[in-house]
């Protein structure tokens, strides 16, 4: 496995993740705002994105599912796993602020699965982009459970795919 990019860091019921992506700005806000692209790169290596249902728009909705499909990871191996996002505002190209739930395949909420705020923030740096996405739980304890469940360890695999998939983009 390649060396980390991702940096992380908690912060009361925050947790706090940046990565710097060699693409600009417009490039990298583009892969989250179009179901075209999430479902190339959204998740961890391994897994793969379908989308149901895709609303860009404050009050809108992205409805998607993510199965491994990479015999290697095991019991994973054929697993799906439901979320549902919530968009609250969006800034082009600057910021994304959504909630993020665990849902079924019809969309309704895991239980006793923590809810998460996010805040993202899209930096312009010479050429670049630093993403700073900043997840809020409920409690220390959310986060905590989210944390054991490798949400960091996924994170940084799902940023190396976009950084992938951001490469094939900007070599066409």
């Amino acid at each position: 496995m390649s060396e980390s990019k991702m940096k992380h860091r908690k912060e009361g019921r925050d947790l706090v993740m940046e990565r710097v992506f060699d693409a600009p700005r417009d490039l990298v806000f583009k892969m989250f705002s179009e179901a075209e692209h999430l479902d190339k790169w959204w998740g961890p290596e391994g897994w793969e994105t379908e989308t149901r249902q895709f609303e860009f728009k404050p009050e809108g909705i992205w409805h998607y599912c993510m199965r491994c499909i990479d015999k290697d990871q095991g019991d994973f191996y054929g697993q799906e796993s439901w979320g549902i996002t919530f968009y609250k505002e969006i800034n082009k190209p600057e910021k994304i602020v959504y909630i993020d739930v665990f849902s079924d395949e019809e969309g309704n909420r895991a239980d006793g699965m923590p809810e998460t705020y996010c805040t993202m923030d899209f930096v312009e740096e010479g050429g670049k982009t630093k993403l700073i996405s900043r997840s809020q739980f409920e409690s220390e304890e959310a986060l905590k459970k989210i944390v054991d469940m490798g949400v960091v360890e996924g994170t940084d695999s799902h940023y190396r795919c976009l950084d992938d998939y951001l490469g094939q983009l900007q070599r066409v």
